[in-house]
């Protein structure tokens, strides 16, 4: 039939002409098998070649028959061809063949790439029990038996590191097992090529290898770049800076802890309160395992299960605290303890524009606050070059000398490379005095030009009253003319400082300017740590040291001359030694008392001291300008900044000196000066200096020599450079007008750091630093105005605005029982008194009459707070005092754990595997308890982001808290694993501060109902359950009110150890029997008060007699005149004999 030739595609019809089916067109010609033809591309050619490369090859797994058969064999073109299968394993059993290595080596180098941050995120997303049978798995599949010596064998990746699989005892000593694939892939050649050194890359990145000895055997800090190494070098400095600056209150202890990090957690802990199941669902749950239970139960699986349906049973289970207010007899009022009844605050006027500034802080330190926050997220670690600070100081790099070693015997001084001596001995002299000899350096001094006249005014005196500014040499110098003397002779020549680091680094100066060593004649002696010796003539201290010293020895036996430096300060231990000396000095006529001010009000002090000797050393002051702003200022550090610019593009020559409140509120100074000076077109450089609360000794030669250059130099200090420090040059003064001081809050029951205005004596001794070299100009940042309407005259002393606790608890050690009588110079406020005494009544070293009891004069003997002294008292009846021992002396330093910029997750994880869950202090005791398993190292500290000199000061500290605790012959013994007892421990110290759970995560004070919330870098923060009730150490308050170092305990507990506050709800008593028993104490209590009483009347009556007998008249005596009250004697005449 014919087709149609054009035929339509589309009918919708079919037609009866047309074919139906397939239909399939032939072609011209059949199809015939040819030779093909060459290629027009050359794909032949290329095809060919690369069966010849493949041909050549040696030792090839895809060798065929073919390939093997020699050149000159043609097969026949008409063979059919097959393609050979590809073979997946290799064909001999004793290894891995080279394209299976070629492979291998191709997925590693992929790996590779990134691998520190590829390791977290899977480290952080799968399981580790899933990682470790995984590895197990692969490494068995590629395991084999060998059976030809001459084949590689199959890799054996040993993780030495792993986080599932090392425990804490692990040495990381061990040498580890060498073979052919401790390289990435096996090496059948010798290379040189740098790749193949590369580490596994299942060992992190941030670890240092084992088999790397070089950098084992040093023990130094594992720094792969010059970035890292200056952060670490950068993180001691700050560590040094937080523990000498202990004293003045100024530790941070969530400082380290990123805003990021802590909301990030918070938000976690808010979506797990969203997802709380609805009452339906939680029914539902209820009927289907009820349901379970019946099956289980009829199907005769389980015998019986016990099980109430009453819904509240979990609620009843728990424990209902009954909260009491008992009040002692001997606070209730009736007893008056000082002259000074209303709290004294220390601002003039809280609704004045300055106070308001200060409570509002600057808005410039806000905004870099959230910015830094914000690089914080973007910045990786091996992008930053150091911290800003370091970077305006220029603070270079180390030079990787080795550190020393970890391993120490019981017998070796471990105390002796954390002494300051050691890192301030190579200090030099610097400044003007820097070309000149020591002799001469102290001729130039003011007070040596009134040496003599100083000399015989004390020793015509037995109290003097000495004044002079900052930088006339009287610390350095006074000790030593009283040495050349001879007053060296009949005792020790002790000067106390207010601060730490003022202590130390005159101890040094002086030991130098008398050529001897530090520590022998000249020593120096602060809280837990004494560089001093018997041969020690001078002996710089702490006040606090000197307080405590006065507890064994209550005339001051060992000393000769006592010298009070920086008196104007008023810390609160130079004001209960000025009551205790001036009794002293009374008592004892050999001893000479000097008291040094660096201000003029000396009027003050001689009044106290019953008119003392007042001597002035003339100074060499020069006339200051004082320029006032015009309009309040919103913004005190955006001002200091502008008006530091404005002085330094001024053609005028001399140094800036700016006073700032705090550490953060100089920080920003610093970055926001030297941003400001980049954006000014040829801005002449300034030298930016800071200086912390506490001047570390790495900053000391920055801070004194002249910048380099001859630059302008922009020191930005702290009230520290008002008295205590000395810095030449100083022309100009901005004066910002605020300081932080240390206020008792009576609402959280702890000292807490705040911005006040300064007053006016410190706003003039401020003024005074622009007058030292030169005519000066001081630039202050308030107007006039507010300098005479809202500054107070003098400042605050701080025994009128800080916790008296441990200062009431020496004073009724030392015997004073009535502090009505105690000679203060500004009597403390009542409030202050009355919590104190109840503090140390609720911990039972005070009895219901306000005397000391037994447990409260062993309490005093021990340099710490009352509980944390409690703690280690009661440790010692339960049995777990060296656990004690080691949490105390943990709290006793700044934080142990390190966060490095850009690694703050990698840091979280690895403190995360130290929490215990239930406690805090816990979670210190087991870092410290892994420390010493691992022979204290501290390469071992650096691997898990701890900080190693924090960890040797503990040391340091424990040992010598175990000293005092020999000396009281206390056991020091160890609970082993049982650390409830611990728990139970710390509970008698800190009940007090209770707080019961009120939703997840969030707490509320027992007694007081102040809300209060765990920090997300808690141990009991998300930990999978919440305790009902904990205690904590103190509570910090940042944006919320946090708690730290929280301990969960028992309810039974607090009621127990604390029966004046809490007691047990219970149900088959009634409230009847409660308050009869209530009643009975309370009768207990007041019968010991009367007794009391009647021996304080006694007493005071006593003390009257003997005033009143040593003040009777002495009258010229006459024979035979008799004393009224005299009983008549007859005179009998002897008997006479004759006439």
């Amino acid at each position: 039939m014919s087709e149609d030739p054009d035929p339509e595609l589309y009918r919708l019809e079919g037609e009866s002409n047309q074919t139906g089916g397939l239909i399939i067109r032939k072609k011209a010609s059949d199809h015939t098998f040819k030779k093909p033809q060459p290629s027009v591309l050359g794909l032949d050619k290329l095809a060919e070649r690369k069966r010849r490369e493949n041909s050549q090859e040696p030792g090839s797994a895809r060798s065929s028959p073919s390939t093997s058969q020699s050149p000159d064999h043609n097969p026949d073109p008409k063979e059919r061809k097959y393609r050979l299968h590809e073979e997946e394993t290799p064909t001999h059993t004793g290894g891995v063949n080279s394209e299976a290595r070629r492979r291998f080596e191709d997925r590693l180098s992929r790996q590779r790439i990134d691998a520190q941050d590829r390791l977290y995120r899977e480290r952080r997303r799968k399981d580790r029990e899933r990682d470790r049978d995984r590895s197990r798995s692969r490494d068995s599949v590629r395991q084999t038996p060998m059976r030809f010596k001459d084949e590689p064998q199959t890799p054996k990746f040993r993780t030495k590191d792993s986080t599932s699989r090392s425990n804490w005892d692990d040495d990381d000593d061990f040498e580890p097992r060498k073979s052919t694939w401790d390289h990435p892939t096996p090496k059948l050649y010798g290379s040189k090529d740098p790749k193949d050194s590369v580490r596994s890359e299942w060992t992190p990145s941030y670890k240092y290898n084992s088999w790397i000895k070089e950098r084992k055997a040093s023990g130094a800090t594992p720094m792969t770049d010059g970035e890292e190494r200056e952060m670490w070098e950068e993180e001691q400095r700050r560590l040094d800076r937080e523990w000498y600056a202990l004293d003045d209150g100024e530790n941070r202890p969530f400082a380290d802890v990123s805003e990021e990090y802590a909301q990030k957690k918070e938000m976690e802990m808010e979506a797990k309160r969203e997802r709380r199941v609805s009452a339906q669902q939680r029914q539902i749950n209820k009927d289907n395992e009820l349901w379970e239970r019946n099956r289980m139960l009829t199907s005769g699986v389980v015998s019986s299960l016990e099980h109430d349906d009453d819904p509240d049973d979990e609620a009843e289970a728990r424990v209902h605290l009954l909260v009491h207010n008992v009040v002692p007899p001997f606070l209730d009022g009736r007893i008056v303890f000082t002259k000074q009844p209303e709290p004294v605050v220390p601002v003039r006027d809280p609704s004045s524009d300055m106070a308001v500034v200060a409570r509002k802080g600057s808005a410039l330190v806000r905004a870099y606050r959230e910015q830094k926050e914000r690089r914080r997220a973007q910045r990786k670690h091996w992008e930053l070059a150091g911290t800003a600070i370091g970077n305006i100081m220029g603070v270079s790099g180390p030079d990787g000398k080795p550190a020393e070693g970890d391993q120490q015997g019981q017998d070796t001084d471990f105390k002796a490379g954390q002494k300051y001596a050691r890192h301030i001995n190579t200090g030099e002299s610097s400044g003007d005095f820097k070309h000149k000899t020591i002799q001469n350096q102290r001729r130039s001094l003011p007070v040596f030009a009134v040496r003599q006249e100083l000399l015989n005014v004390i020793r015509e005196n037995s109290v003097v009253v000495i004044v002079g500014e900052t930088g006339s040499g009287k610390t350095t110098q006074l000790t030593q003319y009283l040495h050349e003397d001879g007053y060296s002779r009949y005792g020790i020549i002790g000067c106390t400082q207010p601060r730490r680091v003022a202590a130390m680094s005159v101890a040094k100066r002086v030991s130098d300017e008398m050529a001897t060593p530090l520590g022998e004649k000249v020593g120096y002696a602060i809280r837990f740590e004494d560089c001093t010796s018997k041969e020690t003539v001078i002996k710089y201290m702490t006040d606090g040291i000197l307080l405590r010293e006065s507890l064994r020895e209550g005339d001051l036996d060992r000393y000769s001359v006592v010298i009070m430096d920086e008196a104007h300060e008023r810390s609160l231990s130079t004001d209960v030694l000025f009551g205790l000396l001036r009794e002293v000095v009374a008592r004892r006529h050999d001893l000479k008392l000097i008291v040094t001010s660096a201000t003029m009000d000396s009027t003050k002090f001689s009044a106290f001291f019953g008119n003392a000797a007042t001597f002035a050393i003339p100074g060499r002051t020069f006339p200051v300008e004082i320029i006032h702003a015009k309009n309040s200022v919103e913004d005190y550090v955006d001002a200091a900044v502008k008006q530091v610019l404005q002085i330094h593009l001024q053609p005028r020559s001399g140094d800036i000196l700016v006073f700032m409140p705090g550490q953060e509120d100089i920080e920003v100074t610093c970055e926001a000066l030297k941003e400001r000076l980049g954006e000014i077109d040829s801005a002449p450089p300034l030298s930016i200096l800071p200086i912390y609360s506490q001047l570390p000794s790495d900053l000391q030669a920055k801070i004194f020599q002249r910048a380099e250059g001859g630059f302008r130099k922009c020191v930005v200090a702290t009230n520290i450079a008002e008295t205590s420090l000395t810095v030449d040059g100083i022309v100009f003064v901005v004066d910002s007008g605020y300081c932080k001081l240390k206020v008792y809050n009576p609402r959280i029951g702890m000292d807490a750091l705040q911005v006040y205005p300064v007053s006016r004596a410190n706003a003039d001794q401020r003024a005074g630093r622009a007058g030292r070299t030169g005519p000066g100009h001081c630039y202050r940042l308030y107007t006039r105005r507010q300098y005479m309407d809202e500054l107070l005259l003098t400042g605050v002393p701080e025994i009128q605005r800080t916790n008296l606790a441990n200062t009431v608890l020496l004073l009724k050690s030392l015997g004073v029982q009535d502090l009505l009588a105690f000679h203060f110079m500004d009597p403390p406020p009542q409030d202050n008194i009355l919590n104190s005494l109840y503090q140390l009544w609720i911990l039972s070293a005070l009895d219901h009459t306000g005397r000391l009891t037994p447990l409260g004069r062993q309490m005093a003997e021990f340099p710490l707070d009352p509980p944390q002294c409690q703690m280690l008292i009661v440790a010692s009846q339960l049995g777990c005092t060296a656990d004690i021992l080691i949490i105390v002396s943990m709290l006793s330093v700044p934080s142990i754990f390190y966060r490095p910029k850009g690694r703050e997750e990698d840091s979280d994880s690895a403190r995360e595997k130290f929490q215990v869950p239930e406690s805090d202090h816990l979670t210190f005791l087991n870092v410290y308890n892994q420390w010493k398993s691992n022979g204290y190292s501290t390469s071992w500290c650096n691997d898990h982001f701890i900080h190693g000199k924090a960890m040797r000061k503990v040391r340091e500290v424990r040992q010598q808290l175990e000293e005092i605790l020999k000396q009281q012959k206390i056991e020091v013994v160890s609970c082993g694993t049982d650390w409830d007892v611990v728990r139970k421990c710390i509970c008698s110290a800190y009940f007090h501060q209770a707080a019961r759970l009120k939703g997840i995560g969030e707490y509320v004070n027992c007694r007081t109902g102040m809300p209060c919330h765990l920090h997300p870098t808690s141990a009991l923060f998300g930990m999978g359950f919440t305790p009902d009730y904990v205690v904590y150490h103190e509570l910090v308050m940042t944006a919320k009110e946090y708690m730290q170092c929280v301990t969960a305990v028992d309810g039974h507990w607090l009621a127990e150890l604390g029966p004046m506050f809490f007691s047990v709800k219970e149900t088959g008593r009634s409230g009847r029997a409660k308050r009869q028993q209530a009643l009975q104490h309370l009768h207990e209590m007041e019968g010991q008060m009367k007794v009391a009483e009647e021996e304080m009347r006694l007493r005071a009556q006593e003390q009257l007699e003997k005033e009143q007998a040593s003040v009777r008249k002495k009258e010229i005596l006459t024979p035979g005149v008799r004393d009224p009250g005299t009983p008549v004697s007859y005179r009998k005449t002897p008997g006479r004999f004759g006439l």
